[in-house]
């Protein structure tokens, strides 16, 4: 079995018995332009850079922040703010993340910028705690409750399997553009969390899904709206007792960041980190099955940046 010491040496394993190839593909250094020749969606995938950096290098693989928001949009942005811990402990998206993503969106020109989370934790201290609503207040943006009811809009969600309706933040229904964003981890309910899980964060009942097929109602959400770009904090994944965590002993440092337009893609990605097979992850394939997302990466344009 692999320690964290052998992890930090190899310098990109994530979890015990990972496959260093698999690591090394999905990572191999490229042009940024680089697709490998396959013509689905693109996602971009960069490694051994700073944070800020690297959410630089992904979003300009992808055609700039511009391809994205155009002037005069309303932009959300929706990382991961669900618990009262520090950014060294990466339960939640960190900061630096969140706060270049914002900056990028009103240098594109949108006209707001709003940032929230339905937290698990008391969501005053999560937001401070977490050091987001300072980066992301810096960086030009409003932050906004996600524990107000009132906020919530019930929603019908017809093409729903499980979830026919929900009450969703009214931040999500009435923005022009959806940015997710949120960290890669281990989860206890569902293997992973990654960017599919975190848009449980924008409806009021989470209670709801973890009794009604879990999974499924996290693929159902999509056919209301998917986001039009998820980026994905995978810097130091959590790979054990997320999804909250129990201290520094639960992170691996690899000083990755994935980011693409589809949520199926990002997501099988993101699997193959934490040593999985997209299929592993149940939400994975029904998307892929239901026709949201592409989950055979081959069929991926994957440009790889490995930053010096």
């Amino acid at each position: 079995m692999y320690t964290r010491r052998n992890f930090l040496k190899a310098g990109a394993v994530v979890t015990a018995g990972l496959s260093l190839v698999s690591l090394e593909r999905l990572f191999a250094t490229v042009s940024t332009t680089g697709g490998g020749g396959a013509t689905g969606p693109v996602l971009a995938a960069v490694r051994d850079g700073s944070r800020r950096e690297m959410v630089d290098a992904a979003i300009n693989a992808l055609g700039g922040m511009k391809a994205f928001v155009k002037p005069g949009q309303t932009v959300v942005v929706k990382p991961n703010i669900g618990w009262d811990v520090a950014p060294d402990l990466c339960a939640n998206t960190h900061p630096d993340v969140v706060g270049r993503v914002v900056e990028l969106c009103v240098a594109a020109g949108a006209k707001s910028v709003t940032v929230f989370d339905n937290s698990c934790d008391q969501w005053q201290r999560a937001y401070a705690n977490s050091g987001i609503e300072e980066a992301a207040t810096r960086a030009g943006a409003t932050l906004v409750n996600g524990k107000d009811q009132s906020l919530y809009r019930e929603t019908q969600i017809p093409a729903g399997v499980k979830l026919k309706s929900a009450k969703i933040h009214s931040a999500i229904l009435d923005s022009d553009v959806i940015i997710n964003v949120p960290v890669l981890k281990h989860h206890s309910g569902t293997v992973m969390t990654a960017s599919m899980k975190n848009l449980m964060g924008v409806i009021w009942d989470r209670g709801f899904y973890h009794k009604n097929d879990l999974h499924q109602c996290i693929a159902d959400f999509l056919t209301l709206r998917r986001p039009d770009l998820n980026i994905l904090d995978a810097y130091s994944p959590m790979v054990r007792n997320g999804p909250r965590g129990r201290g520094a002993d639960d992170l691996v440092v690899v000083k990755a960041l994935l980011a693409s337009p589809d949520i199926v893609a990002i997501d099988a990605a993101a699997a193959k980190l934490l040593d999985r097979q997209p299929t592993d992850i149940r939400h994975i394939a029904l998307a892929s099955a239901m026709g949201l997302g592409v989950m055979d990466l081959q069929k991926v344009d994957i440009r790889r940046i490995k930053m010096t």
